[in-house]
């Protein structure tokens, strides 16, 4: 779930549909938007990310179980989207790495997407995990800009959640096997 606080909303991943209500609504209240629909794509929708300094909402998606080529994706959306609407754009591919994605946060300042890929889900250890870095221009089979991989020198065993901390340019990663929050300098994105 992600709260758009410059136009009051709210918006919600359910499974193949995103659901947007108003912030200020209280009790049993409908969406006052909902994109879903074939056209969408949607599957699995697990976690998103609003931007709305360039209405840009990009939600991301897992691979399903015993699936064996519909890996998960960046969908890109504009914000205001409502319906059987295409994405603006997808990630995804065998060059982007994307299996699945945990959390994701975007910058606005420099329209980047930044997305935990923890891997597998049956692996405890994924050699293919990282945390990426992608653009809202970015569309198809792109590998990330950046990427923070696992490993011995980041310590990264299984990437979870990935927050931003633009003033001081760090990415702050958690990480479901170290059961650590991890924070990492890079000037570059910023």
């Amino acid at each position: 779930m992600d709260v758009d606080p410059v136009h009051d909303e709210i918006f919600v991943p359910d499974d193949n549909k995103i659901r947007v209500y108003r912030r200020t609504a209280n009790g049993d209240t409908e969406p006052i938007r909902v994109i879903e629909g074939p056209d969408t794509q949607l599957l699995r929708a697990d976690t998103l990310s609003v931007d709305p300094i360039n209405n840009i909402l990009v939600v991301g998606f897992n691979k399903g179980e015993g699936e064996k080529d519909a890996d998960g994706a960046l969908l890109i959306f504009n914000r205001t989207d409502n319906g059987n609407v295409k994405p603006r754009a997808i990630i995804r591919g065998p060059k982007s790495g994307i299996i699945r994605i945990n959390q994701m946060a975007v910058y606005p300042a420099k329209r980047l997407i930044v997305a935990a890929m923890p891997g597998h889900v049956e692996q405890m250890e994924p050699q293919d995990a990282f945390v990426g870095v992608w653009t809202y221009d970015d569309n198809g089979d792109i590998a990330p800009k950046w990427k923070i991989p696992v490993g011995s020198k980041t310590m990264i065993g299984k990437p979870f959640g990935v927050v931003l901390n633009p003033k001081n340019k760090e990415v702050i990663v958690s990480d479901m096997r170290m059961n650590s929050v991890m924070t990492f300098s890079v000037p570059e994105i910023f």
